[in-house]
């Protein structure tokens, strides 16, 4: 259920007290601060971090694509070249099944940021700011003595782009920005640039890390690309134009494809975000795929001169670069492009981690990770506390190639946008094999999937129920008896997610939700 509190009032319930809950929260960072700089001490000079491998704290870079597909790079699908992102998978670690909680850029983002799902950071759409007196990992690092600077594309609070708490450096700029010719906020001043915009940033980004010398550093650089509308660097326009990219078997509108499906798929996809109407008609899905192609170039080079500087500079091995992005994104699947549902293609995205001597090159591993457990990674690399109240985990045992106990279940919730109607409200659960969807707000049938047998997601295995029965509610039908494997594995994974709902402190609303035959 979405929280229709207002940002006040999420602030507040995160942090009770009013004026004596900001005081909980500077001396919450201050001991953060204290503590990572206490461990520095410990293991050599403060000023040696930024260059030593063996100290305990790690200089950080997040890079941050928009819209990238979780296998939009060379190595997972031949249709992309993206050389430098490939370098990095066989010099560092990617991680197969990585995830988001809420497929949308902005409410992914601030769970990042914090540590925590949607609804309790407050951000549901890609208009709302991130309230005031959240804690962010980034406030966390700076206390912890690290110089932090945010390059790129912030887009929480929608044409907002002043600087944010917890960046000593700050260059953005407003709401989705352009392509070419930006106008960026530096450090609270507006300024003019020419050019192209990752390049642009890349070379912000590569001035930050140059000038780093006595202490331990964390970098943010947030791409604009690969967002809608691709607009490719001039140097690579055309370069996709002689291929095509191969329709997802799912992407046909046949009954087949739409079999079991709920309805508001199947009439999505004359929709802004169907195949059959793709962005108001002004896209096809030949030009579409290219064009996205395209505009990663750039992003690929732009990757490949920041691992390279960190060689040059002597930091490599005293720095753990991550790239990421902020959801995942439709190729056709379904007949859908972009993201917001709880597909596969929506909710997975890339994850790869580069540290020479620190994390195993050409390691591949499968636990389940989601975007909420960034910013308790983050803060152990640095050797520091959490925010309070983080409901993700670090995953920093496992960057160093440690087995460790690690979730088998995970909450998904995207909530209804008034902007984007087609797409209603969902509360789900996945599991290391099977996907339940659960549906608000319209007269629809639920999803559960099997994916180990059906990895593209075509055999709703509630269909039989749907159509077996005339009247009355799934849920009713399956707790009045119904018997069978799949009754089974409904039961389970409702009772599931509910006690994931009850954990992570969403309410679910009521079981007696109406579904279609």
């Amino acid at each position: 259920m979405p929280d229709f509190r207002t940002s006040q009032q999420r602030t507040a319930l995160l942090r009770p007290g009013g004026s004596s809950a900001s005081c909980s929260r500077r001396q919450f960072l201050r001991t953060a601060g204290a503590t990572a700089v206490a461990t520095a001490t410990a293991s050599g000079t403060l000023p040696a971090i930024i260059a030593s491998g063996e100290s305990r704290r790690r200089n950080l870079v997040v890079i941050l694509i928009d819209d990238l597909r979780f296998d939009a790079m060379g190595c997972r699908n031949s249709f992309f070249e993206t050389p430098r992102i490939d370098r990095m998978v066989r010099e560092g670690v990617l991680f197969e099944n990585a995830f988001v909680t809420t497929s949308l850029c902005s409410p992914s983002r601030a769970s990042m940021l914090t540590g925590l799902y949607a609804h309790r950071h407050g951000v549901l759409d890609n208009t709302t700011p991130l309230a005031p007196g959240i804690p962010t990992f980034p406030e966390v690092l700076r206390e912890a003595g690290y110089r932090t600077a945010f390059i790129g594309k912030w887009h929480m609070g929608g044409d907002q782009d002043d600087p944010r708490p917890g960046f000593d450096h700050w260059i953005s700029f407003r709401g989705q920005g352009v392509y070419n010719n930006p106008t960026l906020n530096v450090n609270g001043r507006r300024e003019s640039r020419k050019g192209y915009i990752t390049d642009i940033l890349t070379d912000e980004a590569l001035h930050f890390l140059k000038d780093q010398r006595d202490q331990p550093f964390f970098l943010w650089l947030s791409h604009k690309a690969v967002h809608d509308e691709f607009i490719p660097a001039p140097r690579h326009a055309g370069r996709y134009a002689d291929r095509t990219y191969p329709r997802p078997a799912t992407m046909a509108d046949t009954e087949e494809n739409y079999a079991g499906k709920p309805d508001w798929v199947r009439r999505q996809r004359h929709s802004w975000h169907g195949v059959d109407g793709m962005y108001n008609n002004r896209e096809t899905f030949d030009s579409f795929t290219r064009r996205y192609a395209e505009t990663l170039l750039a992003v690929d080079e732009s990757v490949g001169r920041v691992l390279d500087l960190l060689r040059v500079q002597g930091l490599a091995e005293s720095t753990t670069v991550i790239l990421t992005s902020d959801n995942g994104f439709q190729f056709g699947e379904h007949g859908l492009i972009d993201k917001r549902t709880m597909y596969e293609a929506s909710i997975r995205i890339p994850l790869i981690a580069w540290g020479p001597g620190y994390i195993p090159a050409g390691a591949s591993r499968s636990e389940m990770i989601l975007n909420i457990d960034l910013c308790p990674t983050c803060c152990e690399l640095a050797g520091a506390n959490p925010p309070p109240g983080a409901q993700g985990r670090s995953f920093a045992p496992i960057l160093r190639g440690e087995t460790v106990p690690w979730r088998d279940a995970w909450l998904y919730a995207y909530f209804w946008e008034r902007s984007f109607p087609q797409t209603p409200t969902v509360l789900g659960i996945r599991t290391d094999r099977y996907k339940f969807m659960r549906y608000h707000g319209v007269w629809d049938r639920y999803e559960l999937y099997d994916l180990a047998a059906d990895p593209e997601e075509r055999n709703n295995l509630l269909g039989p129920f749907l159509q077996r029965h005339e009247a009355g509610t799934l849920d009713q039908i399956i707790r009045r008896g119904a018997e069978g494997e799949t009754a089974e594995r409904f039961r389970e994974l409702s009772a599931r997610l509910d006690s994931l709902l009850e954990e992570y402190g969403l309410a679910p609303e009521p079981n007696w939700l109406p579904i279609s035959k």
